[in-house]
């Protein structure tokens, strides 16, 4: 059920997909329909939302900030249907969380778990995606909090809590590595490794490190996925590039692998953050979850 003004979710559905024809099919209405709604909210604003161009249709700055104000429009309307439904009135129990993959290995999953111990009437949708879709589906509403990397100012969504994490190695029980401290990058492209795709946060850090360093990395496995990388190791393929949330066992050997801290100032540049919709009054049991992920998260900021 919509509950905003007509010619706002029209205009929401232009900014969406650029097109008013392809809005038009998506609302299942007429193309002049979705026009006539625009022109409206345009006149009736008095400034231009939209640029028009040959091939679609671009916002403008005007139509950006609308398109915020819409976002968090909707997903409020969305939040307090549910409520009207379910007779939850504010507290509103159920909590969409999109996150990267590292975090959706155990420090989300292990907030969810720690949470319904005190609120066990509360359900937790969790959506494992990369991380620039993360801070999209909170900047449009389609989730309530994100937990991902970032190597960049954050301009769509409330950053609650951003820590700069340490990047890891992770090795064989028993390799030249395990044991150390720290690690640096020429130690680590002495052996095969396994790395993430380019265009990862993890990666391009460690390849600009590389660069930086006048080094040579040849992957013996390139991945974009967590347990394979796991496995690689513990299979003695090589050692593997991760992220240090924390991710590991308590004593990392039973799973076949040990943790090593990575020691560059590259990997500085990126930030664990959780986010939330700019403006947007979150439901009580969302808003609590984001005050129990902050708590967790801040704690595993390095000092490097």
């Amino acid at each position: 059920m919509q509950l905003m003004p007509v010619s706002l979710a029209y205009f929401l559905e232009v900014a969406r997909t650029g097109a008013v024809t392809e809005a038009a099919q998506n609302l299942r209405v007429a193309p002049s329909a979705v026009s006539r709604q625009i022109a409206k909210l345009e006149s009736g604003i008095g400034v231009a939302l939209f640029a028009r161009h040959p091939r679609g249709m671009t916002l403008t700055d005007a139509g950006s900030r609308l398109m915020a104000h819409a976002r968090r429009t909707e997903a409020e309307s969305s939040a307090l249907v549910t409520e009207l439904r379910t007779g939850s009135g504010a507290d509103v129990r159920n909590v969409t969380v999109a996150c990267s993959e590292g975090f959706a290995r155990r420090l989300v999953p292990h907030a969810m778990a720690v949470f319904r111990q005190d609120h066990p009437d509360v359900t937790f949708r969790l959506d494992r995606v990369p991380h620039q879709e993360a801070t999209r589906r909170v900047a449009e509403g389609i989730a309530d909090i994100a937990v991902t990397y970032a190597m960049d100012r954050q301009h769509d969504v409330r950053v609650e809590c951003s820590v700069v994490v340490p990047m890891a190695a992770i090795v064989p029980p028993g390799h030249q590595l395990a044991g150390r401290e720290r690690a640096g990058l020429a130690e680590l492209c002495e052996y095969p490794l396994a790395l993430p795709p380019t265009g990862t946060t993890h990666r391009d850090l460690f390849d600009i490190g590389v660069h930086m360093e006048g080094l040579t990395a040849r992957p013996a496995l390139v991945c974009d996925a967590l347990a394979p990388k796991y496995e690689f190791v513990r299979s003695g393929g090589g050692i593997a590039l991760v992220g240090d949330l924390g991710d590991p066992h308590p004593d990392p050997s039973t799973e076949g692998f040990a943790s090593v801290p990575l020691d560059h100032p590259v990997f500085r540049r990126r930030e664990a953050q959780v986010q939330t919709m700019l403006g947007r009054r979150l439901p009580w049991a969302a808003t609590q979850f984001t005050t129990l992920l902050v708590s967790l998260l801040r704690p595993r900021a390095t000092n490097l």
